[in-house]
């Protein structure tokens, strides 16, 4: 039996420390979630066994190793890995065939570094843990159905053989 994992975790992969510092710094501690910071994807991606809920990728990661893979490229293997991890693309391109190529491979968003990039951040990081929840209790919601509807078959089932074998509820 799987158990259950206890930490949560938030990667942010960026090819400048800095970037990713101050983006750890402002969302450490508003989200219940571990962060891990990672200067390239090809990192990022060998750590996908901790199952992260929400990654935050840089468009361009190849700034410190220039073979390195680009956003979209770690994106496609992100998608390829855990298809229910949400990602963030987050770039200093503000080109919408950029956007729409990331949006294409799955991403949950596209975000343009600047002054607002960090309260956007912040508020799409709300909106996945709100649609985590969501989909939790959707979840739930269709186990209960589903073993109420197990229950009613078993009680009708149960009415019919006992209709049919025995003389009961039948009027004389």
């Amino acid at each position: 039996m799987a158990t259950q994992q206890s930490e949560q975790y938030i990667f942010l992969v960026d090819d400048e420390p800095i970037q990713n510092e101050m983006l750890k710094d402002h969302i450490a501690g508003r989200f219940e979630y571990k962060l891990k910071t990672y200067e390239n994807g090809e990192d990022a991606i060998r750590d996908m066994n901790l199952n992260p809920a929400i990654v935050v990728l840089d468009f361009h990661l190849n700034s410190n190793v220039p073979n390195a893979q680009n956003g979209v490229e770690v994106l496609k293997k992100i998608k390829e890995l855990s298809p229910h991890t949400e990602v963030i693309m987050l770039s200093g391109q503000d080109k919408i065939d950029v956007a729409i190529e990331s949006m294409k491979h799955g991403a949950y968003d596209y975000v343009i570094k600047g002054e607002t990039a960090f309260s956007r951040m912040e508020n799409l990081l709300d909106n996945i843990i709100e649609l985590h929840g969501l989909k939790e209790a959707n979840k739930s919601y269709k186990m209960v159905v589903t073993l109420l509807c197990i229950a009613i078959a078993v009680v009708l089932a149960t009415s019919i053989y006992l209709v049919m074998h025995f003389d009961v509820i039948r009027p004389k």
